[in-house]
């Protein structure tokens, strides 16, 4: 089980889409480490941002299949955590 905080959050995922679901609904997004649970995530969040965690929903990712300039290859698979929060905490990503 993994226990520094630090390692289990790898780093917040931004894209158009989590940033309308930050906007709208106060979720999060996060790639975090394979071995992370939903509880070790929530504890890490609020260890890293000091806010209260509602929810944590966790989507694997495959690996995927791509051909880039010419020569194929493969994309790494990934855990990502969706963080619900509470009404009115709010994470400040830069």
């Amino acid at each position: 089980m993994i226990t520094n905080h630090s390692k289990i959050i790898i780093r917040p995922r931004v894209t158009e889409k989590s940033g309308i679901m930050n906007e709208a609904s106060n979720i999060y997004t996060f790639e975090v480490e394979k071995g992370a649970t939903k509880d070790t995530v929530a504890k890490a969040i609020k260890a890293l941002y000091k806010v209260k965690v509602e929810k944590v929903r966790m989507i694997n990712l495959p690996a995927k299949k791509v051909f880039v300039r010419g020569k194929k290859g493969t994309q790494s698979a990934i855990k990502k955590a969706l963080v619900y929060l509470k009404k009115g905490d709010k994470i400040e990503l830069v």
